[in-house]
């Protein structure tokens, strides 16, 4: 009798180990598919940004173009970006409804670890010129860029995701941007990047079934 009882025991200990393990090696290939299919959007900037009109040196206001130099990076080790059109559009502020010039560039494929440029000069529209220089305002401009996005993940691309970046760009004396160096267009939607949510879940839920059972 007792041994029987003992076998019984043994063969329980067995059974959890078993699931324990299970449950582990469903974890980290949770885990592994996470981190291999997770993706980052890419980063989006504004390198350079001249208005002519604005340059208190030139003093001339008859030039109403702007230039910018928009430079997107793909930060993802192994997965390309195909991009739809993309949109940017300028507005003077402190009226956001003003925009001033808009700007499309055709879609593309943008492979991993790759940077791309994208450079032009607007015909701008509806900014006073000049009663900004007899003010010694330095012009604010609103950038925002709109396009949406699929991943190309080994020989399979993932859903289009929608990418809505901007950023404020304040123009010194000389009609460039302060900033030195690029300004980064950001969102305010956190994300955990393409099936991370879900997975990052399971992944959590089989760490706290092995610690209970």
């Amino acid at each position: 009798m007792s041994d029987y009882g003992g076998g019984g025991g043994g063969a329980g200990v067995g059974c959890r180990r078993c699931c324990c393990s299970f449950i582990l090696t469903s974890g980290l290939t949770a885990l592994f598919m996470w981190l291999s299919l997770r993706t980052s959007p890419p980063v989006c900037s504004i390198q350079n940004f001249y208005v002519p009109a604005l340059n208190k040196t030139a003093n001339d206001t008859s030039n109403h173009t702007i230039y910018f130099d928009l430079k997107l990076d793909n930060e993802n080790k192994d997965k390309g970006i195909y991009y739809d059109n993309i949109t940017l559009t300028f507005n003077y502020l402190p009226n956001t409804t003003l925009q001033v010039a808009n700007y499309t560039a055709g879609a593309f494929y943008q492979g991993h670890k790759k940077k791309t440029r994208r450079k032009a000069l607007l015909e701008a529209v509806g900014v006073p010129w000049e009663a900004a220089v007899a003010a010694g305002y330095n012009g604010t401009f609103q950038v925002d860029l709109a396009t949406k996005v699929r991943y190309k993940i080994v020989f399979w691309k993932t859903k289009r995701h929608k990418l809505e970046v901007g950023t404020t760009l304040v123009v010194n004396e000389t009609g460039k941007k302060v900033r030195k160096k690029g300004d980064r267009l950001k969102s305010g939607a956190p994300g955990l990047g393409f099936y991370g949510a879900p997975v990052a879940l399971l992944v959590v839920l089989s760490v706290t079934v092995l610690v209970f059972v």
